[in-house]
């Protein structure tokens, strides 16, 4: 099996009780570091797993409220000068004349940890100056929410042959796929989710399912948010915060969806059970 942009090969020693260690080769998810420059400037290095860079990059700019229109970026395209642009690591966005950038203020959305000493009413208020809460009036049937892990794990790829990578989806109301992507880090798979649907349509996704195959943290709410999602849903557990910041934004929140079931945080209304 031959290299991919996601994929490396290493050899290893594989130990089993009862059984002598072999050498045998194993698949690795790629991780490198990803530069994101906005006119000549450099605003974000995040260590991603090469592939669909550009979506990446205009997911970010998406989330952090630096673009909101198909229009305002011109193009994105890999740096052609230094050691950088030889890895192919470094990106320079091209942005309309008319959006202005804020550089001091770029990072002012993005929530860094739970020990940032900001409680979750101020930290929420402080996305909603920015985006503000969602709303949709889209239906999805229960049996639909449940046959989405299915068909996310029957697409990744790259996850069967490394077990080391994080997916996030997007699906119609009535669960049509339409596009996943798999990264070592959770939150650039919903960027580059959330970039896809920014630059090929449809956007804003205002009657889709936004699906991550781990948790879903406050952050990936506040993507979504921006986007104009209304329905996220995850196989695992959501944070407290993040189920705060649903029920404060009008979003739906579908955890532990695996199985025959799932949880409902908030806007159950949505998924067919009011009261939530």
């Amino acid at each position: 099996m031959s290299d991919s942009p996601e994929v490396s090969r290493t050899e290893i020693l594989r130990w089993r009780s009862g059984a002598e260690p072999r050498r045998e080769m194993d698949a690795l998810a790629r991780e490198e570091p990803l530069e994101i420059r906005v006119r000549g400037q450099s605003v974000a290095v995040t260590m991603r797993t090469p592939g669909h860079d550009e979506e990446l990059a205009a997911g970010f700019l998406l989330t952090e409220g630096l673009v909101t229109r198909r229009a305002d970026i011109i193009e994105i395209a890999h740096c052609q000068q230094g050691e950088a642009a030889q890895l192919g690591n470094t990106l320079n966005v091209f942005l309309a004349p008319s959006v202005v950038v804020d550089f001091e203020q770029l990072t002012r959305h993005v929530f860094a940890s739970s020990s940032c000493g900001l409680c979750g009413k101020a930290t929420i208020e402080s996305v909603h100056q920015h985006f503000p809460p969602v709303s949709s009036s889209v239906r999805i049937a229960p049996e639909t929410m449940l046959q989405l892990p299915a068909k996310l794990a029957a697409q990744q790829a790259t996850f069967d042959q490394t077990g080391g990578l994080h997916a996030a989806a997007l699906f119609t109301a009535t669960g049509e796929l339409l596009v996943l992507r798999e990264d070592v880090g959770r939150h650039n798979a919903v960027d580059k989710v959330l970039g896809w649907a920014f630059l090929n349509g449809p956007f804003p996704p205002a009657e889709h399912i936004l699906l991550v195959s781990g948790r879903a943290s406050f952050e990936i709410l506040q993507k979504a948010l921006a986007a104009r999602v209304p329905v996220v849903a995850a196989v695992s557990a959501p944070s407290s915060l993040a189920v705060e910041f649903a029920q404060r934004s009008g979003q739906t929140l579908v955890g532990f969806l695996r199985g025959k079931g799932m949880n409902i945080y908030a806007g159950g209304e949505r998924v067919g059970l009011a009261g939530n």
